[in-house]
């Protein structure tokens, strides 16, 4: 312990305490990083990379030059010198990396599939969000659109306006003539039938 260290532990320990007690860690203040043993990554990164390989691994490209180096790989190892040769006849070397091949192909392309998995399950819950705003917005404009219908039929239309303009003539024309129509004899108002 630092001679720093223990004057501030001296201080801070009660008279009838032990002075020579060990420090402990203060609950106020954050710990120090820990040292990590395996390296760090990106793992939004290493998605993209996981996703750019599988999706390589499915073209007809990929089948092409891995089929082309089989055949180079096997009539390599079938008709050149025999010194020159690194993998005889039951091809254990080429079983091996197929196989190492296949075991990594098959982690990347479901952790890519699995990627593909959570941007569906995002968009298929804006596309939920959007449809309920879509509901509720129609459900809106169909209540504007009876409150209009309820308030149209309260308006004049233009046949009411026209016949009531045909009735004033009429009774400027009667009054005129000498014939007085009281209006008390005739009802205004508008009818169910000028709509």
């Amino acid at each position: 312990m630092t001679p720093e260290r223990e004057t501030a532990v001296r201080e801070r320990t009660p008279a009838g305490a032990t002075a020579t007690t060990r420090s402990r860690p203060r609950l106020d203040q954050p710990r120090p990083p820990r040292r990590r043993v395996l390296p760090e990554w990106d793992p939004e990164a290493f998605g993209r990379l996981s996703e750019r390989i599988a999706r390589f691994l499915g073209t007809g490209r990929f089948i092409v030059w891995m089929t082309v180096v089989i055949i180079l790989w096997v009539l390599w190892n079938i008709f050149a010198p025999y010194e020159l040769r690194f993998d005889h006849y039951p091809f254990i070397f080429l079983t091996l990396m197929l196989s190492l091949q296949a075991s990594y192909a098959a982690p990347l392309i479901l952790l890519a599939q699995n990627r593909q998995d959570d941007r569906d399950r995002v968009n298929l819950e804006q596309d939920r969000k959007q449809n309920e705003r879509s509901i509720a917005d129609t459900e809106y404009l169909t209540r504007e659109i009876a409150a209009l219908r309820i308030g149209l039929g309260e308006v004049a239309t233009r046949d009411w306006i026209r016949s009531e303009l045909q009735d004033m003539v009429k009774e400027l024309e009667e009054r005129r003539s000498g014939h007085v129509v009281f209006p008390a004899e005739r009802p205004r108002g508008r009818d169910v039938d000028d709509r």
